[in-house]
């Protein structure tokens, strides 16, 4: 009998469904396949500024260097749309990034923080399966002859996740290089758990991508350089987020109205029609990231962004990177012909004018471009 369909992974997946994971996998630790990949894309400096992405050299592609003794990963995926996202969200979406005034927040950060969310619900399936495997008898175990010894990351760790997760069937790697899913398009978080205890693994599955170009040709900054092929120094989302100083001028028109990641190549997605809401409370949006508009967000100061941003991934990027990206979005709602009414205008230029003498050169910066668009 295939591994997939023992009692035991059937009362392991009943387990994963119970906290909020929508599907399980096995993946191999040999991912030697991976390697010239990774090395041309670090030698290309595609990972910019990303410099933990080259740190641990090739240890991500080498779970059992990483942790000693890792014999497999499971692996898993949690979808993270608002659990009250309308079906026709993509639309939905688009209009957002046309609203006069509005900036705004890539959809997986607008609920709390899913690296505690999902490490914390990784550690409680891996304890789950300790205590199931300690309660068989040694024939019944097969291979789990020793003590489970487990260690559960999600996007924290130098783990190649898009290709554990494709090795072992939850989707297939899309040309904007994340997962795919027929039923569930790309709108889901990776976690993994390395295993001391050598699973069968689970079958992948082929990419079902054929022809489309939807998602390299509605990239604003022209970060897909080609199936599969990612320039991150160019990424809406690198540069909102990982980009620690000032963002190129030539690249913050393309940005548009995002102010922390971006979703445009998923929106532009057709697979993301199958897209399914989260079946958890946690990722629930919060109003401070979808209702304030610009000006507002320019007003908050660091008190206020770090109490608006408490559990949430927000909060990684501090009030100085939060104010130059709030000040780009806010340049190009300026810039003519201006959408904003004549009051929400002078309100955004009054908000710009006030951080001209902010204390921080970062934000005196991006503000003075975003008064030159007037």
């Amino acid at each position: 009998m295939e591994f997939e369909h023992t009692p035991l992974w059937r009362q392991i997946e009943g387990w994963a469904h119970a906290l909020g994971f929508s599907q399980i996998g096995v993946a191999p630790v040999d991912l030697r396949s991976a390697e010239p990949g990774l090395q041309a894309w670090l030698g290309r400096q595609f990972h910019g500024e990303m410099a933990y992405m080259a740190e641990h050299g090739l240890k991500r592609a080498r779970p059992a260097e990483l942790i000693p003794g890792t014999l497999c990963v499971l692996t898993a995926r949690m979808n993270y749309l608002d659990p009250d996202t309308p079906h026709d969200w993509q639309a939905q979406e688009w209009q957002r990034l046309q609203t006069p005034g509005q900036g705004v927040v890539s959809l997986y950060a607008r609920g709390r923080d899913y690296h505690k969310v999902l490490r914390n619900r990784l550690d409680q399936l891996a304890r789950q399966i300790d205590q199931a495997l300690a309660a068989l008898a040694p024939p019944q175990r097969g291979d789990a002859t020793q003590a489970l010894q487990y260690r559960a990351f999600t996007d924290s760790a130098p783990v190649l996740e898009a290709e554990l997760a494709t090795r072992s069937g939850l989707g297939w790697r899309g040309k904007h290089t994340l997962v795919l899913h027929r039923d569930a398009g790309s709108m889901f978080f990776l976690g993994e758990i390395y295993l001391n205890q050598p699973w069968p693994q689970s079958p992948p599955i082929s990419s079902h991508c054929g022809e489309c170009r939807a998602c390299i040709d509605h990239c604003p900054t022209g970060a897909i350089l080609g199936p599969g092929q990612l320039d991150a120094r160019r990424c809406i989302s690198y540069l909102t987020i990982e980009h620690p100083g000032s963002i190129a001028p030539e690249l913050r028109p393309l940005m548009g109205a995002h102010v922390y990641g971006c979703d445009d190549c998923q929106l532009a997605c057709p697979w993301n029609k199958y897209a399914k809401p989260a079946g958890l409370a946690d990722f629930r949006a919060r109003p401070q990231w979808t209702e304030p508009s610009l000006a507002d967000w320019l007003r908050w100061d660091e008190d206020t962004f770090l109490r608006q941003s408490e559990g949430s991934p927000i909060r990684r990027i501090g009030h100085t990177r939060w104010l130059r990206n709030v000040a780009i979005a806010s340049g190009n709602a300026l810039r003519p012909p201006c959408p904003l009414s004549p009051e929400a205008q002078a309100d955004l230029l009054a908000a710009l004018e006030a951080l001209q003498t902010h204390a921080h050169p970062l934000v005196r910066e991006h503000v003075a471009w975003a008064l030159a668009q007037v």
